[in-house]
This record gives C-alpha cells, structure tokens and sequence, in this order.
C-alpha cells in the first residue's frame, strides 16, 4: 500500500471517528474544552518525539494530566470549567512551545506536532484511530439513551436519579481519545477543526440526535478525503488543507440553513369577490 492510498484510509477513520466523537462535544457544548485539550497535549507530543516513543501515546499522558488539573481547578471557588480550560489552553502550548526550543535536536518538526502530517501516518496510528472510533460507537450504542437525557434535559436526569457525572467523564475521555488518535493527522492546532466542525455542521443539517451522530462521522470523513486529494492536487499541507475542508463543511451547511429560514416570497392573487361579478 502506497503512502497515499494509506493517507486516505487514515483520513476516512480518524474524520469518521472525530465526527462522531465531536457530535457529543457539540450538544454538549464542550467545544473549548476540546480545544484546550487539543493545546494542551503539544508538551506531551514534544517529550514523547524527544524519547523515541509515539507521539500519541505521549499526548495520551499529557491528556490524563490535562483533565484531572482541569477537574481540580474547575472545583475552586469562584472558577468554573471555562477558566480551567482556559488557563489549560495556553499553559499547555506555552509549555509544549518551551520544550520544542530547548530539547535539542528533536527527530519531529515542530509543524508535524502542531498541523499533523498525515502523509507519514503508520499502520499503529490507523489501528489507534479505528480502536477509539470503535469504543466511542460501542459506548455512544450502550449509553446512548443517558447520554441524551444528561445533555438534553439535566435537571430530569439528576430528578430521576442518575449521576451526571459518569457521563461527564465518558465524554471527557472520549474527547481526550479523540484528540490524540487525531494528532498524526492534523496535529495539536488542527484537531479541533476535525472535531468540532463536522458535528456543527451536522447540527445545521439534521434536527434528530441520532441524525446527528450519524451524519457527523460521514462529514468527518469526507473532509478527511477532500482534504488528502486538496493537498495532492494543489501541493499543500494536508493538515490545513483538511481542517479548511471540515470550516468548508460548515460554511455550506450554514448557507443551507439560512436559505431554508428565509421566508417563500409568494405572490398573493385577488380572489374575485361577488360584488366584483356582478359590477362585471
């Protein structure tokens, strides 16, 4: 198998499974959590490139990490889940953009961390992709139900009895898988392109959740392929390339959506009236 013919099965997996990961980032409005966990894992990428090991399993200790400080400042007085992320987000790329400069001699360019290169995926990031994908199917079809009644009605959910935070945490790991399985691909920067569009496309397109966890994977993974063929065809990065394709995505589904709001301009025609025959 040729490096592009690989490419596009990495494209297709990885967008399938961040399509279907981000379907639950996006309903439950997670999206800067994602995006500070997409940032925050770059000094996890940066050792791991710097100890000879993969790079996404240096992302996967780095977003443990990230989510048990942000669970820990989260329960502060007077700070929340957005300033945890927020303090996360730009601590962690601060952190990963230190180490890129002082490790000497790091065998990975600083843009294949932070845009991906996936070109030069291998056969264990596209197994890693597929085995999170699957585990987010297999939990998305088990706990399904839950997870919909946590997201779209809390308080009838803590009403009759279940814990919230179960599902909180099944989420925020599946986000954290989803991210690093992404890494190779689109890199710390670009991962929450793949996971946040594709579903904000979807939303604007279906109105059922299971429309949207259905339609979001298959966004996800046209964007990988148009992104691939894009960075082919036209001799660019595909890591931009195919976040610039899942914004393409929800840009048209944006257009959509607003064409079908505006209103049929019909044109109104005067009924006759009976006075009106018989003045005729």
């Amino acid at each position: 198998m040729g490096y592009f013919e690989r490419a596009l099965i990495a494209a297709i997996i990885i967008g399938a499974g961040a399509g279907l990961v981000g379907s639950l980032v996006v309903v439950r409005r997670r999206t800067f959590f994602a995006q500070a966990l997409t940032h925050g894992t770059y000094p996890g990428a940066v050792v791991a490139a710097a100890l000879g090991v993969s790079v996404p399993a240096g992302a996967a200790v780095a977003s443990v990490v990230l989510v048990a400080v942000m669970a820990g400042i989260a329960r502060v007085r007077r700070q929340g889940a957005q300033v945890a992320a927020g303090i996360v987000l730009t601590g962690g790329f601060a952190a990963g953009a230190l180490l890129q400069a002082l490790i000497p001699g790091l065998p990975v360019r600083a843009e294949s961390l932070l845009m991906g290169s996936i070109l030069t995926v291998s056969n264990a990031d596209i197994l890693l992709a597929a085995c999170v994908g699957a585990v987010a199917a297999l939990c998305i079809s088990l706990f399904g139900k839950e997870i919909a009644f946590s997201t779209f009605d809390p308080h009838g959910f803590r009403a009759a009895g279940y814990r919230e935070w179960p599902i909180e945490l099944l989420v925020l790991g599946l986000t954290a898988a989803s991210v690093v399985s992404s890494l190779p691909a689109v890199g710390a920067i670009l991962a929450i392109a793949l996971i946040a569009a594709p579903a904000a496309a979807a939303r604007l397109m279906v109105r059922s959740f299971r429309g949207l966890l259905f339609t979001a994977p298959v966004i996800g993974a046209a964007s990988g392929v148009l992104g691939v063929i894009s960075s082919r065809m036209f001799e660019i990065a595909a890591g931009p390339a195919i976040a610039l394709a899942a914004t393409a995505f929800f840009l048209l589904a944006l257009g959509i959506s607003k064409l079908r709001a505006l209103p049929l301009n019909r044109v109104s025609i005067p009924v006759e009236t009976a006075e009106d025959a018989r003045i005729a």
